[in-house]
């Protein structure tokens, strides 16, 4: 049996995805969302379309996450989230109509080549940290902070606000809230704590761990299991890491990652304690410094 997940668009280049705006390519999907490479005829410029898969438009949560999606950003302007051109929340092919970011995902490279440099991954941990502030003093969370939603184009964009809410609306949520292998316990349904803007640190410390590592900071969980079994992050410690990495950059990773949400850092603490470090990365060399000094003729 096909689920609705699996079911898809399948448009072809040119198809009519709602008057004026034509599909070009498939760029990938999710769980409820495909995300198509459009043509936008009043914009006049290729878009992105993120729809609801057909199996979830009647779906009454989905098109209230789409919609919700859709009011944060609009509400949310800033150079490291993504914008939103228009929103289709009625008819048979509801979408939002995102700007088309070149880059691959941080997790496409992670994937690919297994870890990040210091050097890449201090400038865009600082990037994070300027869009998640941006987003915590406009009361609003992220609650899902991930390589996959991060597009590394200039600058990194931090996508996918599909969950986003304000702590208000996180607290009063039940049940798990998020991915489970970047979720903060207070997001995992236990009373670990009220969901607030430690939660988006946590995520952001597993991210920064990952990048720097290759590997996550705890074993991933069966998401048929509940508890502990689906969240080792309840009881377990994260993993040391490497003894190549410095302790100045694994000591603010880790705090990130303190069961306790009172006992992380702040985003605001964060963004101060990392970049000093970036700071203190090697500068390149100016392009006169490169040129050969002309030599000296003998008298």
């Amino acid at each position: 049996m096909t689920s609705r997940e699996d079911e898809g668009w399948r448009f072809a280049e040119t198809d009519e995805v709602v008057p004026g705006r034509h599909a070009l390519k498939l760029l990938g999907g999710g769980r409820r969302y495909e995300a198509y490479l459009v043509w936008d005829d009043h914009l006049f410029t290729t878009t992105v379309a993120k729809l609801l898969r057909p199996g979830w438009v009647g779906d009454e949560r989905a098109q209230e996450e789409l919609a919700r999606e859709a009011t944060a950003l609009r509400s949310l302007q800033h150079p490291v989230l993504p914008r939103c051109f228009d929103a289709v929340l009625d008819g048979d092919r509801p979408h939002l109509l995102l700007e088309f970011l070149e880059g691959p995902r941080l997790s496409t490279l992670l994937r690919t080549h297994g870890q990040l440099a210091v050097e890449q991954t201090l400038p865009l941990a600082l990037q994070l940290c300027s869009a998640l502030h941006y987003m915590h003093a406009e009361r609003m969370l992220h609650l899902d902070v991930k390589p996959k939603n991060v597009i590394m184009s200039a600058p990194p964009r931090l996508i996918d606000l599909s969950i986003a809410r304000s702590p208000e609306e996180a607290t009063s949520t039940n049940g798990p809230l998020g991915t489970d292998a970047y979720m903060a316990p207070e997001q995992c349904g236990t009373d670990a704590g009220p969901i607030g803007p430690p939660a988006d640190v946590w995520g952001f410390g597993v991210t920064l761990y990952e990048s720097i590592t290759g590997r996550l900071p705890f074993p991933r969980g069966d998401r048929t299991a509940s508890g502990p079994a689906r969240f080792p992050q309840l009881v377990d410690d994260p993993a040391p890491m490497p003894k190549d990495v410095p302790a100045e950059i694994a000591g603010p990773v880790l705090d990130c990652l303190c069961r306790r949400p009172t006992d992380r850092p702040s985003i605001t603490v964060l963004a101060g304690t990392l970049q000093v470090l970036a700071d203190a990365l090697p500068r390149r060399p100016r392009l006169g410094m490169l040129r050969p000094r002309p030599r000296r003729r003998g008298r």
